[in-house]
């Protein structure tokens, strides 16, 4: 079972970023995907998740209405796209998968990709 995330980068405050998660090894069709990130020195905290079968979707407050999560069942995989960046959205991005449960909470996630770094500059 595997998750990568790519797409990370250093953009201006304002810009847009597209995060990936491919998935392979295991089939999420009943599953959660979700974004978080982690900043320095802070905790992780959610990002957006989103139920593979469905399209549901769920967003953190600080997110919503710049960040759109979304997937691709072609490809296996689950996009974040990210606009209006903020120098606050500083922090490392990773992709996880979770059967279900509170979405909010990583302890809930049981399959974790690695993390792209995202770095947003005022």
């Amino acid at each position: 079972v595997q998750l990568q995330a790519f797409g990370g980068g250093l953009v201006q405050a304002g810009g847009s970023l597209r995060l990936s998660c491919a998935a392979s090894g295991h089939t999420f069709r009943r599953y959660y995907m979700g974004w978080f990130r982690q900043a320095p020195g802070k905790e992780r905290e959610f990002v957006a998740a989103i139920r593979w079968y469905g399209g549901s979707t769920a967003y953190a407050d600080s997110v919503k209405g710049r960040f759109t999560i979304s997937r691709d069942h072609a490809k296996n995989t689950v996009y974040l796209q990210m606009n209006s960046l903020k120098p606050e959205d500083t922090a490392v991005y990773y992709c996880a998968a979770t059967p279900g449960g509170s979405i909010w909470y990583s302890d809930e996630y049981n399959y974790w990709g690695s993390g792209t770094l995202v770095t947003v500059s005022s």
